[in-house]
């Protein structure tokens, strides 16, 4: 039998291929080696562990006065761990089945304005063929509401400029059709005319977004990117470059958009995760209304 080490990461890399956030999978798999050590301090491993021991688990956290939130995160961390285990037939049963997540409110997802998103794009005013790259990239990101992995796995061929579209292949390698708009779509034609062929040299690649070297641009070279810009359009919250995912949904409920219709241009199989964004929408809804309205 593969060492629990082995395990955590044969899991890692499929949820890296499943097209999960860095964030999200370094967590879950810091949340799992903690329930491994609690698990071998009962001589018990993963596959020996009974629901009791799982449910002993969340209640020392408990008394560790972690948050709800943290919590929840370890439960998911390992329902989703167990199903992992189940569909890849190293378990019968699944052992977290009956763990249930704590309620708590609804913690709403940092959204950008409209003038700060536009501040950190015209801030990449570079006219050279890195500067053409990150427009492009920036610019792709907020327009179709991109998660990084999509941008970065995004291919040449998969971009349709006559229609002005993109498929994507997502999260749980669900393909999707999205459209983007006319400032994108100049941005990433002056990148392909001006700044790729710079960039490539004598080489050639099928992604669009790609490194100085000319490879496939990494999470982490464009998490820096991102920073960079970030810091030039004077920006100080903490934000990432999902932030600009939340931004795109949010804006578009902001100006009337149906909300199936957002769900289907960010790829959720679950309306109830887009959901959240309504409740972004109402806080917007009420900050206006106290500055406008006379008697508010």
């Amino acid at each position: 039998m593969k060492s629990c080490a082995d395990i955590l990461e044969e899991f890692k890399n499929f949820l890296i291929a499943e097209g999960d956030e860095l964030n999200t999978i370094n967590s879950y798999i810091y949340d799992l080696r903690q329930v491994d050590k609690f698990l071998q301090s009962k001589d018990k491993d993963f596959f020996t562990a009974q629901t009791d021991d799982l449910r002993q688990f969340i209640h020392k956290l408990f008394d560790m006065g972690l948050s709800p939130f943290t919590i929840n995160r370890k439960i998911s961390a390992m329902k989703t761990f167990y199903r992992h285990l189940i569909f890849t037939k190293k378990i019968e049963r699944n052992q977290s089945e009956d763990l249930e997540l704590l309620k708590t409110d609804k913690r709403l997802p940092l959204v950008l304005a409209v003038e700060d998103v536009e501040a950190m794009i015209e801030s990449a005013d570079d006219k050279g063929p890195l500067g053409l790259r990150d427009r492009a990239a920036l610019e792709l990101l907020y327009s179709s509401g991109l998660r990084v992995s999509e941008l970065l796995n995004l291919r040449i061929t998969n971009i349709n400029f006559a229609e002005g579209l993109i498929n994507i292949i997502g999260k749980g390698n669900k393909e999707r059709i999205i459209p983007f708009g006319i400032k994108a779509r100049r941005a990433i034609e002056e990148y392909m005319e001006r700044g790729r062929p710079v960039i490539l040299k004598s080489r050639s690649s099928p992604y669009l977004i790609l490194n100085a070297r000319g490879k496939k641009l990494s999470r982490m070279g464009f998490l820096k990117i991102f920073k960079k810009y970030q810091v030039r359009a004077g920006i100080r919250k903490k934000i990432t470059p999902h932030t600009f995912r939340h931004s795109f949904a949010t804006h578009l409920l902001e100006g009337g958009a149906d909300l199936r219709v957002v769900q289907e241009l960010l790829g959720h199989s679950d309306i109830s995760t887009t959901q959240i964004y309504t409740h972004i929408d109402r806080t917007y809804l009420k900050e206006i209304y106290k500055e406008f309205h006379p008697r508010a």
